[in-house]
């Protein structure tokens, strides 16, 4: 799409957008297309074995893995909205992704970023339940009640996704058609905009400030109490394994919500569109691969799953 001789697009005739990506010439196109690719690769491989282990080993099938295996299957999928199109691009001198595109693109990766922020307050809740009252963990975590809140965290990510998909795709976009991010999100196409968007700005930090906040309330709490009841252990063996597992969720809710709030839940964050390609690099594609790591390397029930299926594959 072209633009017209005033130098604006026609809000009527735009069927296209131009994902600018990063800068730089052919050389840096490579190596940013040899990064994006070894971090896809590695995020695809490591939840798809996650999800596997996950489904074969009798011993994971529990609550606290069942819910592991959604956040590996939401991983993948995020993943994959993003980097085939931002592959694509890096070998491509066109960078056009529709209008249609961009819509899908862009409800998706709003419907699994913000699922996975449920999932991550469910996991924190799992744990909560598992460590402060164990006598009652088989009944309140029954399989429908786990099933219930993974319905829900879809449900909240498709809620957020729906509004704020409305919101931004109902605005005029006539000023260009070149995003300047290497997929479509919020800020950038904010900026295309030539309508007033103070109320889409406000609306994108009530609605991430509210999903993040929430989350992040549920997660502080609920690890509060386990803290407490984990020092309270006289076992050390217990202490050190419930801490292992602790250290392991914090780390991956650390570095998710640090992201998401760095990039969606702070004023100024429209403004700084340099900053937000790097942030997006982390949350779309290193937290995907450095979840399953995270989850299996600090984790001796997964760490035995994989060699035990490590073993039965060798006897077969």
């Amino acid at each position: 799409m072209s633009p017209e001789g005033d130098g604006n697009l026609s809000v009527m005739s735009l069927q296209e957008f131009v994902l600018d990506g990063f800068e730089g010439g052919p050389q840096t196109q490579a190596l940013l297309f040899a990064l994006f690719l070894a971090l896809y690769v590695v995020a695809v491989l490591g939840n798809l074995t996650m999800m596997v282990v996950i489904i074969l080993d009798a011993s994971l099938h529990s609550p606290m893995y069942f819910f592991l295996k959604n956040l590996s299957f939401v991983d993948l999928c995020y993943s994959s909205v993003i980097a085939p199109k931002a592959l694509a691009n890096f070998l491509s001198s066109s960078k056009v992704i529709t209008f249609e595109g961009c819509i899908i693109q862009f409800f998706f990766f709003s419907l699994l970023g913000t699922t996975e922020g449920f999932l991550l307050a469910v996991m924190a809740y799992d744990r909560f339940v598992a460590v402060c009252s164990p006598l009652h963990y088989p009944i309140t975590m029954c399989s429908s009640v786990c099933a219930l809140l993974v319905l829900v965290s879809y449900c909240g990510g498709c809620l957020n996704s729906v509004l704020q998909a409305s919101f931004t795709f109902s605005l005029p976009f006539c000023s260009s058609n070149h995003i300047d991010h290497f997929f479509c999100d919020v800020p950038p196409l904010l900026k295309l905009a030539c309508a007033d968007t103070t109320t889409n700005e406000l609306v994108m930090f009530g609605l991430c400030g509210f999903f993040i906040v929430g989350t992040t309330l549920v997660v502080i709490v609920s690890y509060g109490y386990i803290t407490v009841t984990i020092l309270r252990m006289r076992s050390g063996g217990g202490r050190h394994k419930l801490f292992s597992t602790f250290g392991s969720h914090m780390t991956a809710v650390s570095l998710f919500y640090g992201t998401l709030f760095v990039m969606y839940a702070q004023p100024g964050a429209v403004e700084s569109l340099e900053q937000g390609k790097v942030v997006s690099i982390f949350y779309t594609l290193i937290i995907p691969m450095l979840n399953p790591l995270i989850y299996s390397l600090r984790n001796k029930d997964v760490k035995d799953a994989l060699r035990r299926l490590g073993q039965r594959h060798t006897a077969t």
